[in-house]
């Protein structure tokens, strides 16, 4: 968009022995960060090839009847289908809305940590539809991928804070993380948008850092600023789209914004259009205690709070049930 205050970053300087090129990548992103918490970020080395093919397998499991993706329905904070009706993500600002005007396959974090009680709420099995077979390699490389880009990107935000890079991934050695791939089917699948309806109401992400692979679209991203208001978020095919979410906001005192956007629903002029988003929401260790950073970094103190008493506050805020919210 004319104006954009959502820089382009090449992670090349940043991966370069070169100290003032490295220097120059963090500045920009702390620019970024204060004023839209968005960036988009090319030399990522994400093959291309690889969200396309999960598209295309996860395209095959959302144009399969009702019935047979009914066995793998579950609510917010589950490993499956998440069904039409299922979030209202405007809750988690406390604004009531519609439901969201999509559906989509949750994957979380499933890797046991050995404590009984965390693991049982946090690091539970994932499912995989067995009509899609491929689904599972082919999202299994693309996680390990995500994995490692946010640590990274969290090595960048620290530097960019003029902190130790190990600042924020000393709290990474054995994360939480959620992945959606989430369709956005058109008005023949989920009918005309009601008012105030959206394909993902707005709202900030919870966690630390997103990496989003998404499609251009007419009921496509928006992205919110002070100056600006609500505008459509930049798109460079190239590029992932990273935003802060609530956690590291908090994290930075509020230095930097967490990225508030929403999806528009589908268009009057495209009602057919049809797109499919890989959402990577990285957080931290269970039951971090998040504490904002004193000034000069931070410009605001707030309480800590207990990462993940955080994070399901927040998912049982955006749960749709019968017109209520639930936990799951």
């Amino acid at each position: 968009m004319a104006g954009s205050k959502v820089p382009v970053i090449d992670l090349g300087p940043w991966r370069s022995d070169d100290p003032e090129a490295r220097a120059r990548t963090a500045a920009r992103v702390d620019t970024a960060l204060r004023e839209a918490g968005f960036l988009l970020v090319t030399g990522h080395g994400v093959d291309p090839t690889l969200p396309a093919r999960i598209r295309e397998a996860a395209r095959a499991f959302f144009r399969l009847p009702a019935g047979v993706k009914e066995p793998y329905a579950v609510t917010v904070g589950g490993r499956g289908w998440l069904g039409p009706g299922a979030e209202a993500n405007s809750y988690a600002e406390g604004k009531a809305s519609p439901p969201d005007l999509k559906e989509s396959w949750s994957f979380a974090a499933d890797d046991p940590t050995g404590d009984a009680a965390v693991d049982a709420e946090w690091f539970r099995p994932n499912a995989w539809p067995a009509e899609v077979p491929p689904l599972k390699e082919l999202v299994t490389e693309y996680l390990g991928l995500m994995r490692a880009l946010s640590d990274e990107l969290l090595e960048l935000l620290a530097s960019a804070l003029g902190l130790d890079e190990d600042h924020f991934t000393r709290h990474t050695s054995h994360p939480t993380w959620g992945f959606n791939l989430n369709w956005y089917p058109g008005t023949e699948v989920v009918g005309p948008p009601l008012p105030g309806q959206f394909r993902i109401g707005p709202h900030t992400d919870f966690g630390t850092v997103t990496i989003l692979d998404r499609q251009p679209g007419s009921g496509g991203l928006q992205i919110h600023t002070d100056t600006g208001g609500w505008e459509d978020a930049p798109y460079d095919p190239a590029a992932l789209t990273v935003n802060i979410g609530d956690l590291m906001a908090r994290w930075t005192g509020d230095r930097w914004r967490a990225g508030r956007h929403r999806v528009l629903p589908p268009p009057a002029d495209a009602p057919a259009e049809e797109l499919i988003s890989l959402v990577y929401f990285y957080e931290c260790d269970a039951h971090t205690r998040v504490e904002s950073l004193p000034a000069p970094v931070g410009r605001v103190v707030h309480d800590a709070v207990d990462s993940h008493t955080y994070l399901r506050e927040k998912l049982r805020a955006i749960s749709v049930l019968e017109g209520s919210t639930t936990s799951e």
